[in-house]
């Protein structure tokens, strides 16, 4: 029987559960390793810490892994680099290291948009900047325009602002990216004046993405798909804004736009994952891409979804049950490896 490894982060978790008990502790790991087990794989499951890179028999094996969204990305940012080892390694590492690499981080997220989407995901252009200097040099081609203003971490639309005149954009985003730090900037000061032609450091430089902004929506479709399994919600605005998500207006509908789902369908073959979770715009034309996550995403949208669609010789088919997470997820893994790492 084939085998999995498991990644533990230092709290014992795996994954996030909307309705884990006790609270955020993630999948039952039991659950996991059962569905696993009836789709012909063992699982075993270990911490970053264990992972001995001089390991020669790295090579080859599965290892699944989770994201973490603590203050300012310290723990992430170590989960970066075990995984990016094991990947040097020659461990298949399941999602592949770049959708880590986008979890909470709406630029490379976009990078990501602009080099491997279907050209039907670029309905959405960003411009990416580390400080606000950076978008300050490109005035001309931001003004007068309707946009998004987004940091590149947070979740649940915090800092995201929308504007049209460039000294909006420019006041938001100098809110969202200032870096502040006292003393810093005391000694870059002096820096100034002992060495001459010295330029100081900039004072904001937390990453930020410009976005043309789509109007005349009234909200939008976060979908989960889970291989050819796809769990559908819709989001209304929240009240007098424009933004949707955190509003906590949704709904599960069965009838749906007319091709939503085979758009969401387009953006999940456009990525190399199991398991996917994307935000949809519609004006009532065009469908757009907002954003997408293939790890570590909220759940609440399959756990509390009484159905799913299912593609049935290009017909979109609604299967009336409950799901069981940690079972949609092994089945989804399961079939990905099948698929695209045959195992002997």
């Amino acid at each position: 029987m084939d085998s999995i490894f498991v990644v533990l982060d230092y709290k014992g978790r795996f994954e996030t559960k909307f309705t884990a008990n006790p609270y955020r502790s993630g999948f039952d790991k039991g659950l996991v390793q059962r569905y696993f087990l009836e789709y012909g794989y063992n699982v075993y499951f270990t911490t970053f810490p264990e992972i001995d890179f001089r390991d020669a028999t790295l090579k080859g094996k599965i290892f699944l892994y989770s994201s973490s969204e603590d203050h300012d990305g310290f723990y992430k940012s170590y989960i970066e680099d075990i995984v990016m080892g094991l990947k040097l390694a020659g461990a298949i590492v399941i999602p592949n290291f770049i959708y880590l690499k986008a979890h909470n981080n709406k630029l490379f997220m976009e990078i990501l948009r602009d080099v491997m989407g279907h050209d039907d995901l670029k309905g959405i252009r960003s411009h990416y900047f580390g400080t606000i200097e950076e978008l300050k040099q490109r005035e001309n081609g931001l003004n007068n325009q309707k946009v998004v203003i987004k940091p590149a971490m947070g979740a649940m639309s915090k800092g995201v602002a929308s504007a049209s005149l460039f000294r909006e954009i420019y006041s938001h985003s100098k809110s969202i990216s200032k870096t502040p730090t006292y003393l810093g900037e005391l000694k870059d000061w002096f820096r100034k004046y002992k060495h001459k032609g010295y330029l100081k450091d900039s004072n904001y430089r937390k990453k930020f993405i410009v976005q043309n902004m789509v109007e005349g929506l009234d909200g939008d479709w976060k979908i989960l798909i889970y291989g050819n399994k796809y769990y559908p919600l819709q989001r209304k605005n929240r009240e007098n804004d424009f933004r949707a998500s955190g509003g906590g207006r949704l709904s599960y509908l069965k009838e749906l736009p007319e091709g939503l789902l085979s758009f969401a369908k387009t953006v999940y073959e456009s990525f190399s994952v199991p398991n996917l979770s994307i935000d949809i715009a519609f004006d009532g034309s065009n469908y757009y891409l907002i954003e997408f996550q293939a790890l570590y995403f909220g759940t609440y949208t399959i756990e509390k979804s009484e159905f799913y669609f299912t593609e049935k010789e290009d017909n979109w088919v609604i299967f009336e049950e409950k799901s069981i997470l940690e079972q949609e997820y092994a089945r989804s893994v399961s079939c990905f490896i099948s698929k695209n790492l045959p195992i002997s």
